[in-house]
């Protein structure tokens, strides 16, 4: 399976979007025939205005005297939250948790849109083998870690949780390695257990 490290490597590109002139009705079609919930509004040069969801539209039904002409300019929530393509899935996990939002527009250098990426797509990379996860682990460790014969490190891995085990030269080693573990795509959690040989 192929790493799955940033947002461009698991998004929908080009996405469905509207523009600011869209009218209410032709929003709520559009959520409807694509199954979505929130949509991006681009503006006239093709960057991100806002965007507007299922929420905002219902919040504008609410109104005293709502307006069914209402375009997305008047519904949608700006500034839009945005991610670059260049984002890792960790830092746009992170997003979409702080801002409890299901889809995050992705835009290239210049703020326009270039796809959508919801948490179901974040959550491919969970879908690595555990093979594949190992092996990497075992290269990080050894070619970037430590120092050829310093320590030994046995790595398994079993749905996505590591686990390291061995002995190593120094206690604050351990910390390094799960950090660094961590990080590679697909871990779910690091379980270390190492001894430290008792210096004489």
């Amino acid at each position: 399976m192929e790493h799955l490290r940033t947002v461009a490597d698991v998004m929908t590109r080009g996405g469905v979007c509207v523009d600011r002139g869209t009218a209410f009705k032709d929003i709520v079609e559009t959520m409807r025939m694509w199954n979505i919930s929130v949509l991006p509004v681009l503006a006239e040069d093709g960057q991100v205005a806002g965007v507007v969801s299922e929420a905002d539209l219902l919040l504008s039904t609410q109104a005293s005297d709502p307006d069914r002409a209402t375009t997305a300019e008047r519904l949608m929530t700006r500034p839009a939250v945005t991610v670059p393509t260049t984002a890792t899935i960790q830092a746009a996990a992170r997003v979409m948790a702080r801002g409890h939002l299901k889809r995050l527009p992705v835009v290239d250098g210049d703020g326009h849109l270039v796809g959508v990426v919801s948490r179901g797509d974040l959550l491919k990379v969970y879908l690595r083998p555990d093979a594949d996860i190992g092996t990497e682990i075992r290269e990080l460790i050894m070619l970037r870690l430590i120092p050829r014969g310093s320590a030994e490190v046995h790595v398994h891995v079993d749905n996505g949780i590591v686990y390291l085990h061995g002995s190593i030269p120094d206690p604050s080693m351990e910390d390094v390695l799960v950090r660094a573990v961590g990080t590679v795509p697909g871990v779910v959690d690091v379980r270390a257990d190492f001894t430290v040989p008792v210096s004489s």
